[in-house]
């Protein structure tokens, strides 16, 4: 039985470096819990020579990624590489080199996650990824074990700190998307190129995994409806004030039988509700079981110690598997087999509600024109109001709350009215979610 557990780091960005510094700092605690020692062997990275701020000595740098993969007294390869190649060859290569992996990398695990997996099986090793979602929150091993009794009722939530940053300050200071956004960008909220985060797909990444963990399902980003936050506006954010709501970027899924919904978008959520207190760039999961019924799971989802946090929890659950001889203990999304088909719900079957905005030229019987197109096609006003002119061109806007109604029924509806020469611009549309998270988690 080994006395201490040798790994090496491939990418020495800043989660890597943060795990660097957790695993130095925080030696003597670590070594206490394992009752053995974690030794880091090496890092690789294109660039070894800048300083990271943290000590490397004892450490072996490195250009060469072969001397982690092919030195076989490392036992945990950690790739910190992020994007799609070569990180993908490098785990790969650690798995047929009968090493385990940790990784973060939700990019790569949501597009080649079925891949990695089989090839994890075959070669005997173990995979760990709980820094992929949630930054320092243990979602993933909730799922995967403390929840594992439960079927899954509703897995949601605020999923990228960049995207809650964004509306979060537009909420509290009434600036514009663009105004924030580039204050996130100079703060080092947002990337220099932020689509993924502002446009969904890093929160549809996410969901991915938590689907497959939830509802045994593929890895499937491609089938998740994705929407992004760029079109919201500071009147939006005020208007759904008044009705009594806050705008929030979610990742939702809810399992119906063997249909699943799954989808990214901004959504109006009660001002009352938990997850509206999610503020800045903090992150939330709301989990609901058959068993346990409502969880939340809050705290900081992504940065250097956060994510380090994750990863190096992860290294020492597969040290000790490693240690004990226990490889494969508990599958990498909790589950041996997969229990029949399920399949993801098309968004023009969504019932829910919906906020609308219009923007009418301001005379007699707009109102009348535009609540008869939602009428004929079988969406019920719940409440309306209609402001004094703002906009340009004599333009006013209208704003709607609607009673539940089908998606097919609303985007059908909305291509009539604005089609309009009464509207001169595209209504905004915001999905609502409202009964299971008002007045908190019940």
């Amino acid at each position: 039985m080994d006395e201490e557990v040798k790994l090496g780091i491939i990418g020495f960005g800043t989660v890597g470096s943060g795990v660097v510094k957790i695993l130095t700092q925080n030696a003597d605690i670590i070594k206490r819990r394992l009752g053995f020692s974690l030794v880091l062997k090496s890092i690789v990275d294109i660039d070894i020579s800048r300083d990271r701020g943290v000590s490397t000595a004892g450490i072996h740098l490195s250009t060469d990624v072969g001397e982690i993969l092919d030195n076989p007294e490392i036992r945990i390869v950690v790739e910190l590489v992020g994007g799609y190649e070569p990180a993908r060859t490098f785990i790969l290569r650690a798995m047929a080199a009968g090493k385990h992996v940790v990784t973060a990398n939700k990019a790569l695990l949501a597009t080649h996650g079925e891949e990695i997996l089989e090839t994890a099986r075959r070669s005997g090793v173990d995979i760990n990824f709980e820094g992929s979602v949630g930054g320092g929150i243990p979602i993933i091993r909730a799922l995967k074990e403390g929840l594992a009794a439960n079927r899954m009722v509703k897995v949601f939530g605020i999923m990228n700190g960049t995207a809650n940053y964004i509306l979060t300050e537009m909420t509290e200071n009434g600036e514009s998307f663009q105004n924030v956004l580039e204050k996130a960008q100079r703060n080092g909220y947002a990337e220099v190129d932020p689509s993924l985060d502002v446009e969904g797909i890093d929160t549809a990444h996410k969901l991915s995994i938590l689907l497959a963990m939830s509802y045994e399902m593929p890895i499937i980003p491609e089938d998740i409806f994705t929407e992004g936050i760029t079109g919201i506006s500071s009147q939006d954010i005020r208007y759904a004030g008044d009705f009594g709501y806050k705008i929030k970027l979610l990742g939702i899924s809810s399992a119906h039988d063997n249909v699943v919904e799954a989808r990214v978008h901004p959504t109006m959520i009660p001002e009352d509700a938990v997850l509206s207190k999610v503020d800045g760039v903090f992150n939330a999961f709301y989990v609901v079981g058959d068993v346990v019924g409502p969880t939340m799971y809050y705290g900081q989802g992504a940065g250097m110690m956060p994510t380090g946090s994750a990863v190096v929890g992860d290294i020492m659950e597969l040290a000790r598997n490693v240690r004990a001889g226990a490889e494969r203990r508990v599958h990498p999304l909790g589950f041996e087999t997969r229990c029949g088909e399920k399949v993801v719900q098309k968004i023009a079957d969504l019932v829910t509600k919906h906020y609308f905005r219009f923007s009418a030229v301001d005379r007699p019987g707009v109102l009348s024109r535009i609540s008869g197109i939602l009428g004929d096609n079988q969406i019920s006003i719940a409440s309306v109001i209609q402001m004094g002119r703002e906009l340009r061109g004599g333009a006013v806007p209208i704003v709607m709350m609607t009673h539940e109604a089908r998606e097919a029924d609303v985007q059908q509806a909305l291509r009539e009215v604005d089609q309009l020469e009464i509207v001169q611009d595209r209504t905004m549309h915001i999905r609502v979610e409202d009964e299971t998270l008002r007045g908190g988690l019940s």
